[in-house]
């Protein structure tokens, strides 16, 4: 009998499964090569290798223990000292490189479960070793509860503002911004679409025609590393009233094969940010205030520059939603689950 404990978030919506127990051993100097491990030796990122590691992805994340839009994270030792931990992200159709809302999830948990100290008034930052690099989550608490966690992620780098892309709707504009993940950014008006839950059918099936119709785009290969290159996620996004200290805007990211981002998506609230700062929309001491398809929150702002990019801040809140034991019954004829 496999058992498998985890702590379960969401961050504005978007589900985040931690895992504290039941893992195998994850090989590897970092948390990067821990992930080319989980991938398997010639598989990729939606289609990696068996192994026992990816056995325990895809019992949390398929039914009847999950469902597709599962989301979460193998916590592993960080690349060195100074971050407190690392993470594997992972979803139902692998692994992801980033991920903004469960580093504000990682960052409650760690705060929440004694693993990092914390006061209770004032703020904590907690360093996290991901696989596009170290992030932070600066935990903010009053009154002994945790209250907001604001995430700092990567420089994000813009690689296109008005890339045209053909689409079975005509063409559209796309701006590409690496965040962690490459996310590409598309206005909904354009292919004669409303962010709403009505019309999710139909912002799923053209975040994925778009995704599709980058494959082969230069703009989409990360600058410095390749394993970070390739589209991840497709940000649909409407223009909402502007406010007195920026911007405001509503999106659905579909992201992997075809899945629904609950939460604003922090990373790529990171890329709009840097999309909207190289626009010229977005200036220091501006926020962009950035909401949901089912209307939850984030706020982000930039936060200044290195290594070639816009270093980025975006803050929200995540909530603790269960603490669960799975067991994997050897004669269960379902085994790790299924998808549909």
């Amino acid at each position: 009998m496999r058992t498998v404990t985890t702590v379960d978030y969401h961050t504005a919506g978007e589900p985040f499964r931690i895992v504290t127990g039941g893992l195998p051993p994850v090989p590897g100097d970092t948390v990067a090569e821990r992930r080319a491990v989980a991938l398997g030796a010639g598989g990729t990122a939606t289609a990696p290798r068996p192994s026992a590691l990816d056995d325990v992805r895809r019992l949390l994340s398929r039914e009847p223990r999950g469902h597709a839009g599962m989301y979460g994270g193998f916590v592993v030792p960080a690349d060195d000292s100074e971050a407190h931990f690392g993470v594997l992200f992972w979803h139902k159709d692998g692994y992801s490189t980033a991920c903004g809302h469960g580093t504000i999830a990682l960052g409650a948990w760690a705060v929440d479960s004694g693993l990092v100290a914390a006061p209770a008034d004032g703020t904590t930052r907690v360093r996290i070793d991901v696989p596009s690099g170290r992030v932070s989550a600066a935990v903010h608490r009053s009154g002994g509860r945790t209250t907001a966690v604001t995430f700092r992620n990567v420089p994000t780098r813009v690689t296109a503002l008005d890339l045209r892309v053909e689409t079975s709707r005509g063409p559209v504009a796309v701006g590409l911004a690496h965040s962690g993940a490459c996310y590409a950014s598309v206005r909904a008006a354009d292919l004669g679409l409303r962010v709403d839950t009505s019309h999710l059918p139909e912002l799923t099936a053209a975040g994925r025609e778009i995704r599709a119709a980058l494959a082969d785009e230069p703009a989409t290969r990360h600058p410095a590393d390749p394993r970070l290159s390739g589209v991840y996620g497709v940000i649909l996004y409407e223009e909402l009233p502007d406010l007195p200290n920026g911007p405001s805007q509503r999106n659905v990211t579909v992201f992997a094969d075809g899945q629904i981002d609950r939460s604003p998506c922090g990373s790529g609230t990171s890329a709009r940010l840097a999309l909207l700062a190289a626009e010229g929309r977005l200036t220091a001491g501006q926020e962009l205030r950035h909401e949901s398809v089912i209307g939850t929150v984030f706020t982000g702002r930039p936060a200044g520059e290195r290594d070639g990019g816009v270093v980025t801040e975006v803050t929200g809140s995540a909530y603790r939603t269960g603490e669960h034991r799975f067991d994997l019954d050897p004669a269960d004829p379902l085994g790790t689950g299924f998808l549909l």
